[in-house]
């Protein structure tokens, strides 16, 4: 056999060694470790019981198959979670960053851009859990009756930060409507019980598929009404009850093109990070265990049974759905950043 041959035969019978080596040392590494995933908001919410779900199956899909422990970091709209994963966090794969999809925007649009301690742009994206059409909705016993009436009666809404700030401080500003935002609560469950307790009359920017999952006593009761969908689709069913889109109200190609550059968030809704520094082949093989955890059938059960709609997106295209949000002409962005800055 010619030496060429059997460069080629060898070749052949250890093609796949470097893969099985990067395997194995991550393996090495993960085995005994325990995984951390940080949650942007507070337990009970949306974004914890994503977390949850992926925390409980993650594991048995990572080389050497790691314990995970999920906690809670709530503050500053997600993005005190995502400067803890950017900075803080040690940087060798074993803390995950389940934050808000908010902080993978703030630093583009938000009026407190210069106070954001992370570059959405740098962190390793394991993939997102879910899309979603984000909503407002109202107190059913109001005597607003339709969306339209924001432009003439004042609505108070709670607020946590994030989307549930910026999509109703875009409507207000951008589209004229009387709506008067409550900040401080520390996430969606808790605006849930400050409607409940009559404190505030609503929330915008909280996701459909979440409020069903968490609330469904709500819609069972009729004690809300959904007044209009923050996206530019809309989610199937909510377009056969005719709840219309904020985005069909823009006034001008400006203003529908600023909302479209604050809905395109709801793409990712549940996305999941580690630092700029983790090592590649752990950021691989986690991000492969993502996927397969998410699309395993013992977590698309529990899934299910919680009320959870699973649509995953993969890392790589979550990192290249972002380079591609950040590369919005400038006029539009700071004309949005303008709006959501505003009081």
């Amino acid at each position: 056999m010619t030496r060429a041959r059997l460069a080629v035969a060898f070749a052949a019978l250890v093609g796949g060694w470097p893969f099985a080596a990067a395997a194995d040392a991550v393996g090495d590494f993960y085995r005994g470790k325990q995984i951390s995933i940080v949650v942007g908001s507070t337990a009970g919410g949306g974004y914890d019981l994503y977390a949850r779900l992926v925390g409980r199956h993650i594991g048995r899909f990572l080389p050497g198959n790691p314990n995970v422990v999920v906690s809670n970091m709530p503050g500053a709209g997600g993005n005190t979670s995502a400067a803890y994963v950017a900075n803080v966090a040690p940087k060798d794969g074993t803390v995950i960053g389940a934050v808000q999809t908010g902080t993978l925007l703030d630093q583009l649009i938000s009026a407190n851009a210069s106070q954001i301690k992370h570059d959405a742009r740098t962190l390793n994206y394991l993939g997102s859990a879910n899309s979603e059409v984000f909503t407002c909705l109202v107190d059913a016993t109001l005597p607003i009756k339709s969306f339209a009436d924001l432009f003439e009666r004042e609505l108070i809404m709670g607020s946590s930060g994030g989307t549930t700030r910026d999509m109703p401080t875009a409507l207000k500003h951008i589209l004229g409507l009387k709506i008067r935002l409550v900040p401080g609560y520390g996430g969606t469950r808790e605006i849930g019980m400050a409607i409940e307790r009559k404190e505030v009359n609503g929330l915008c920017g909280m996701g459909w598929t979440s409020i069903q999952s968490q609330r469904p006593d709500w819609f069972e009761k009729n004690l809300v009404r959904v007044l209009v969908q923050e996206s530019a689709t809309g989610d199937a069913a909510l377009n056969k009850q005719g709840v219309p889109l904020s985005i069909s109200f823009a006034k001008t190609a400006e203003q529908r093109q600023m909302l479209e550059l604050l809905y395109s968030q709801g793409v990712f809704t549940r996305p999941f990070v580690m630092a700029p520094e983790a090592p590649k082949e752990r950021v691989e093989a986690m991000r492969a265990a993502f996927v397969k955890a998410l699309s395993d059938p013992q977590a698309q059960a529990e899934a299910e049974k919680q009320k959870l709609v699973i649509t995953i997106i993969p890392g790589r295209e979550l990192q290249e759905m972002v380079r591609a949000i950040y590369a919005t002409p400038p006029q539009t962005i700071e004309k949005l950043k303008r709006a959501l800055s505003a009081e």
